[in-house]
Order: C-alpha cells, then sequence, then structure tokens
C-alpha cells in the first residue's frame, strides 16, 4: 500500500466514525503506529482532523463560514461526495490525457487516481501538489492568475494554452445546475471551463444533489451531448428533462 492509498482510506474512515485510536487504524490499513502517525499528522495539516493522545478526530466547521475555502467546502457533503469521487473515478482508464479543473469535488476525485498511470493537466495548484507524491502521473499545470478563494489558475495565459490542448476527458466542477445549465461563482473560472470543454472529447461534471436547482453568478455551459452530469440523486423532473433533451448522460452514483 503506498502512502496516498494509506492516506485516503484512513481520510475516508475519520470521516465515517468521527473518531479513531492508533491502533485501530494500523490494524485496519498496515503500518507501523510511527507510520500513522505521520499519516495523521499529513491529514491534520489539511485541516482534515485534530489530533489527540493516541488517535485523532474530525474536524467539523461551520458551513456558513469560509464559502469558497477548500478545505471548509471539502466538508460539506463530504459523502455525497466521496460517491459521485468514486463513480468519476473508475471512469477514468490508464493511459489517458485529463483535464482535472479546481474545486472540492474534483479534487476529491484526484485523492482515488492513485496507482492510475495517467497524463493529468490541471489549474487547481492542490491538484497539483497532491499529484507531486504520485510518481506514477504526468502532471502539467496550467499558467495564470491565481484565483485565491479555491487556489485555481485563471486568466488569458491559462485560456490560451488549453486552446492548443486536446484530452480524452474534463472533470469539472459546478456550484449549481438549473435547467438552463451548469453555473459557477465566477466568469473568470467559466470562462477557463469553457476551454476546457472545448478541448475535451468529453466532460464529466461533479454535482453533488445540493447544487441542483442553484443558480450562481456565471452559466458555465447549457447542456451538451458530451457531458455527463454525475450525481448522488436524480434532481428534480425538469432538470432531468433539460439533460436528456439535450442528449446529455445522468449518472447516478452508487447505483
Amino acid at each position: 500500500m503506498t502512502h496516498q492509498q494509506r492516506l485516503e482510506l484512513i481520510e475516508q474512515y475519520i470521516r465515517e466514525n468521527k473518531y479513531a485510536d492508533l491502533r485501530t487504524l494500523a490494524e485496519k490499513f498496515g503500518g507501523s503506529l510511527s507510520t500513522v502517525r505521520r499519516a495523521l499528522d499529513t491529514l491534520e495539516s489539511r485541516g482534515v482532523l485534530r489530533r489527540h493522545h493516541g488517535g485523532a478526530s474530525l474536524v467539523v466547521r461551520d458551513e456558513l463560514s469560509r464559502e469558497f475555502d477548500l478545505t471548509a467546502r471539502d466538508e460539506q457533503f463530504a459523502a455525497e461526495k466521496y460517491v459521485i469521487a468514486r463513480h468519476i473515478a473508475d471512469m477514468i482508464k490508464p493511459g489517458m490525457t485529463v483535464l482535472l479543473d479546481g474545486g472540492s469535488s474534483t479534487y476529491a476525485v484526484a485523492r482515488l487516481l492513485a496507482g492510475k498511470r495517467l497524463q493529468v493537466i490541471t489549474n487547481s495548484l492542490p491538484v497539483a501538489s497532491l499529484f507531486s507524491e504520485i510518481g506514477s502521473f504526468e502532471t502539467m499545470v496550467l499558467g495564470g492568475t491565481i484565483y485565491s478563494r479555491l487556489g485555481v489558475l485563471t486568466g488569458p495565459p491559462c485560456e490560451q494554452a488549453l486552446e492548443k490542448m486536446h484530452t480524452d476527458l474534463a472533470v469539472l466542477g459546478a456550484a449549481g445546475v438549473t435547467v438552463d445549465g451548469v453555473w459557477n461563482h465566477s466568469p473568470l473560472i467559466t470562462a477557463v471551463q469553457a476551454k476546457m470543454i472545448e478541448a475535451a472529447e468529453q466532460s464529466v461534471f461533479a454535482v453533488d444533489s445540493s447544487k441542483f436547482g442553484c443558480k450562481a453568478l456565471s452559466l458555465a455551459a447549457r447542456f451538451d451531448p458530451r457531458f455527463t452530469i454525475v450525481t448522488d440523486k436524480r434532481p428534480a423532473p425538469p432538470i432531468t428533462r433539460a439533460i436528456a433533451a439535450a442528449g446529455a448522460a445522468l449518472a447516478l452514483a452508487g447505483t
């Protein structure tokens, strides 16, 4: 088991159980107590958990605070995002070239890709940092101006680089989905997403069900036959019909 795989398993276990002691984690996921301690130190530095003597507990934040902070947003609907991320990760096959958008939902996908040989292109600094630990990846980081609330790169340099690319798949997040299409918080983000969609053969949107019926500042894209919306619950009938009418696919994760 690699260091990254052990981190993912320990994080999943603590998210599900809220608390874990060192010996339980060592028995379940292998490694010495010192190995588990190092894993917990890493997860504590990411804001996932708080260390205690002999174990660790899940950090629970106020969901209304730090709305755009990646760590805080990652804790909202964590179980749903994990199921969606697992479904999307299973769609990504070794040897593919994949664009990964920024945000908590796509970061959840990124954490499940360890061990696959991929060529990854991303505008997300957290994703790039994650993949710097994984030797099986060839990772390209797009240039641009940092949109600090999400740690993503935006702007003309990012968009121009994408105009010269072709990829098998783009994995993108969304702030909302309505009958009109997919929405996001900033025109800077949606402009980059539009270029990612153009560059990719297929685009997959990771959307937990809380996003359905919600609009944000900017419409990122109208539904398209090359789109797959992966979610945890079926949206209201008008949105389901709009997705089908456009020829896009709706995939229910965990079913």
